[in-house]
């Protein structure tokens, strides 16, 4: 279910329509390794506002996550969020859209989940959706309790028989270390209805996390209803990425770069700027200007 609300105004400083839309992913991509950005990314961003061009951060994160992380003086225009769940005008963080899984999703995909054993969490609908419960198979997996950690003030057990829990954002499985991937595939198969992406683990950088969403949300999904709402046409929109759940995202612009840190398998397929650590946000508008001057 799609809950949509009209785009409040954006002021423009020195052009009167918006031009085009540059969309960067977060993570180990806008955002370094030490946690910190980079001068030249953030000049990038704001010459990119004069231009004309309305500035989007596209994450896995909720915007509970997502502000522990952030400066709040970002030079960005909205924040796509939780894979494209929601959508925030930055900084004054106005709902714009939101969507979520209905109960019955929630127990069709939970079920698949509790029989094969992976450990996961349901996470409540936005705007609080960094709160969630979780089941614990008994396995080890390091990444799925440091989560837990991380979030426990926000984190209650699971009642294995999920009829009680509701409408949820999303379902997230963290595969414990020893599973195959190709339960993925069965993942998939089963929950046909969904979206479910593959994506790495921003904690320890390695482990595989399994997210499920309504079948309208992606963040190409996401940042095509705003670009429309914005008046920009796919073919003036750029994306920048550096994993497996920037991949739709990547397909869908009309011109797309990696970071050279993303995958070696995303790095054959998409143009490649620097690293996160060597502001690839910064070489990716440049080449981008360059390329289709606005």
């Amino acid at each position: 279910m799609n809950l949509n609300h009209e785009l409040p105004p954006v002021e423009w400083k020195h052009e009167e329509n918006i031009k085009g839309l540059f969309v960067t992913d977060f993570d180990g991509t806008l955002l370094r390794s030490d946690r910190t950005f980079a001068e030249s990314d953030l000049r990038a961003l704001e010459g990119l506002k004069e231009r004309g061009i309305a500035r989007v951060i596209a994450t896995g994160r909720s915007m509970f996550s997502f502000n522990k992380a952030a400066d709040p003086n970002l030079p960005v225009d909205y924040i796509i969020f939780s894979t494209g769940a929601g959508v925030v005008q930055y900084p004054q963080e106005t709902i714009v859209k939101e969507a979520h899984l209905e109960s019955g999703e929630v127990k069709h995909a939970a079920a698949v989940l509790l029989e094969n054993q992976l450990d996961f969490m349901i996470h409540r609908p936005i705007p609080e959706n960094h709160k969630f419960a979780y089941f614990a198979s008994g396995t080890e997996n390091s990444d799925f309790e440091n989560r837990i950690s991380l979030y426990s003030p926000h984190a209650f057990p699971l009642d294995p028989l999920v009829d009680g829990f509701g409408p949820a954002t999303q379902l997230l499985a963290v595969l414990q270390p020893s599973r195959d991937l190709s339960i993925l595939g069965m993942i998939r198969k089963k929950l046909s209805g969904l979206n479910v992406i593959q994506t790495t683990s921003p904690l320890d950088g390695k482990s595989i996390w399994v997210e499920i969403f309504p079948a309208s949300v992606s963040k190409s999904h996401t940042a095509g209803w705003l670009a429309g709402k914005l008046g920009v046409k796919t073919k003036d929109v750029l994306s920048l990425g550096n994993d497996y759940n920037d991949l739709d995202l990547l397909e869908w612009a009309g011109t797309s770069f990696v970071v050279d840190n993303a995958p070696e398998e995303l790095k054959k397929r998409f143009a490649t700027v620097s690293s996160n650590n060597r502001c690839g946000v910064a070489e990716a508008v440049q080449r981008w200007i360059d390329k289709k001057p606005f």
